[in-house]
């Protein structure tokens, strides 16, 4: 079992000299904010039970695994980020991440400046070595790691890896830890395309066709046991400059071969159902939140993952993708050599830190092994060793449904509010956004929100490889017995007919789900592609707000949501961008208009804005 020890300056000073005291043991550190040093709310059991169901409630024990996982568990993915992606190997490194944090003196920050180890290029972004990385990684006052970073060491090395609360947790200016608001400014696109082997990623990527980067034809030739990889390099350049598109605060959470990132959603996830941006969280515990959570833990935390699905769902060999992942390996016990004998499986198997299942991440097979279902995009299910089946991803559900968001600090009038009040209700807003989340739990059809279709469609590959959904009974050890009960889970007509939408099966071309509006003020930009971004200082669209490193703010945001006006101008500085245009972000749709030309004064239409973003407050 590893130790846990909470790191101290001291330590982390060490770390700068390269981790020497810890080359032969091995240790673990992330942070997990005590109580009183978070701001907002996290009810209790009896709390939640007094304002929800029970299928959307935990024990106050399982409140708390939940808490713990939310903010430190990684499932092991620092293997993934650190040993085959190489995120720590380019221009962003752990020593380097230590010694801004060092500097910081025990103040916290919510958005690291780390300095450029070396010289960095792709998509049009320079930097030099010595320059600062505006990373907009939070560190909590007082600590010594990023919030949401696990530091590990293992195998002799300093390994880092991500939890929930690298992108769903942020802090104030007063370095206090605002559990459930994202980290709008995280620059996960910079941090990827800066790592040594950004290409293990590619499938976030708009990538048609692999062929293209082949130096050959043929990608496997079966008389020699040859395999044809794409060229690594080209591959490599590719990739980071399509990494680079993405605005702050925005990840490409699909393999569907397309590049179209949506923005960190927040994690007051009670009410909110169903999860995810196109709704494909809707069955299985916590009312299809637990299977959005291992979606995220078992897909788009460890790309190896996906190769017991690459041939049936993506089109790509299995050697070939596994191939293409490894061949740039950042360490030399995870790189693939194309020039041996031996086949990309084989080398895996004789690797592979968790054998059994695919991918480098503690996960066990899903029910439905190796198909997919509408509880896994991949099949597999995270989970450690010690615990029972769903038990970790539960207790995440169970935590995010307790927080609640803190207060926004606005002023306003107690006539303005109930003016705001009456305008939503007036001007139809109430139809979608009803109820106390201020959703209907709907999904809308592209065609009709008017959106970017792209992402409403990003799970409509996995119908290739698909099945219906199984689970685990409750009891069920980790690690699996050899023959584990398994339990159909039932859907109706309706549930179905839902689902298909969310998934984009059969004839749907996917859907976007009605957003609950609970914590408002916190997730600016707006829209699913966030390219409703407008800076305080009336900066307009994405590019002069998020790609400045320019947070988006939460009231112009929101008027150009509902002005016909300002939202033109903003969707206009979008599309003169090449780099959003062809990442499918442009802040169009969703024109339910509050302004003069649907009869509403200006004073209205603040009102609106203003009810809107301190309902919460209430």
């Amino acid at each position: 079992m590893k130790k846990i020890f909470r790191i101290t300056a001291v330590v982390a000073a060490v770390a700068i000299l390269g981790w020497c005291l810890f080359t032969f043991i091995e240790f673990e550190y992330a942070y997990i904010p005590p109580d009183r040093e978070t701001r907002g709310k996290e009810r209790n059991s009896a709390e939640l039970l007094s304002v929800s169901s029970k299928a959307e409630t935990g024990s106050d024990e399982q409140l708390k695994l939940g808490k713990k996982m939310f903010f430190a568990e990684t499932f092991g993915n620092e293997v993934f980020f650190t040993d085959i992606l190489g995120m720590f190997d380019g221009a962003f490194t752990l020593s380097n991440i230590t010694k801004a944090i060092i500097q910081l003196h025990g103040e916290g920050t919510s958005s690291l400046k780390v300095e450029a180890a070396q010289s960095f290029q792709a998509g049009g972004v320079s930097i030099k070595k010595g320059d600062l990385i505006d990373t907009g990684l939070d560190v909590a006052k007082g600590t010594y790691v990023p919030l949401g970073v696990k530091f590990v060491v293992d195998e002799g090395r300093m390994k880092a890896g991500v939890s929930c609360a690298a992108c769903h947790a942020s802090v104030d200016g007063k370095g206090n830890v605002l559990p459930g608001i994202p980290n709008t400014d995280l620059n996960i696109g910079l941090i990827l395309a800066m790592g040594s082997n950004s290409a293990s990623y590619f499938t976030h990527t708009e990538m048609k066709n692999l062929r293209e980067f082949m130096k050959k034809a043929d990608e496997i030739s079966k008389e020699k046991q040859q395999i044809q990889l794409p060229d690594a390099e080209k591959l490599e350049k590719f990739v980071d400059a399509e990494f680079v598109k993405w605005p702050r605060g925005s990840n490409d959470t699909t393999i569907d071969l397309e590049n179209n990132p949506v923005q960190v959603s927040d994690s007051f996830t009670l009410g909110d159902q169903p999860y995810g941006w196109s709704g494909q969280g809707q069955v299985g515990p916590f009312k299809g939140l637990s299977a959005l959570i291992n979606n995220t833990h078992s897909q788009n935390m460890d790309a190896v993952s996906q190769s017991s699905i690459s041939g049936p769902v993506l089109g790509i060999d299995k050697d070939v993708y596994l191939g293409t992942l490894l061949q740039r390996a950042a360490h030399k016990k995870y790189r693939y050599d194309p020039t041996s004998k031996e086949t990309p499986s084989a080398f895996f198997a004789k690797v592979d830190p968790t054998p059994g299942v695919p991918g480098v991440n503690r996960m066990i097979p899903a029910a439905t092994y190796p198909k997919i279902s509408y509880l896994s995009s991949v099949g597999l299910l995270p989970s450690a060793s010690g615990y029972k089946a769903w038990e970790q991803v539960n207790a995440m559900s169970a935590y995010t449904n307790s927080l609640q968001p803190p207060s926004t600090g606005l002023k306003t009038e107690a006539a303005v509010y109930e003016e705001g009040k009456r305008v939503f209700a007036k001007a139809g807003c109430i139809s979608c956004h009803a109820g106390e989340y201020l959703t209907n739990n709907q999904l809308i059809k592209p065609g009709e929100i008017g959106t970017d279709p792209s992402r409403a469609a990003g799970f409509k590959r996995t119908e290739k490889y698909f099945t219906s959904p199984k689970m685990y009974p409750s009891d069920t050890p980790v690690p699996l017995p050899k023959h584990p009960k398994k339990e159909d889970l039932q859907l109706t007509p309706e549930q179905e007919k839902h689902l298909k939408l969310g998934w984009a099966h059969g004839n749907s071309s996917g859907a976007y789900k009605v957003p609950s509006l609970y914590g408002l003020y916190w997730s600016a930009p707006y829209l699913h592609d966030a390219g409703v971004a407008v800076g305080s200082k009336n900066e307009l669209g994405v590019s002069n707000t998020l790609m400045q490193g320019k947070k988006a703010d939460a009231v112009n945001s929101l008027q150009a949501l509902v002005d016909s006006k300002l939202r033109r101008q903003v969707i206009e500085e979008n599309l003169s961008d090449n780099r959003l245009r062809t990442a499918h972000i442009s802040g169009n749709g969703h024109e339910f208009w509050v302004d003069e030309t649907t009869g509403f004064t200006s004073r209205e239409q603040q009102a609106l804005i203003h009810y809107l973003l301190r309902f919460t407050d209430e």
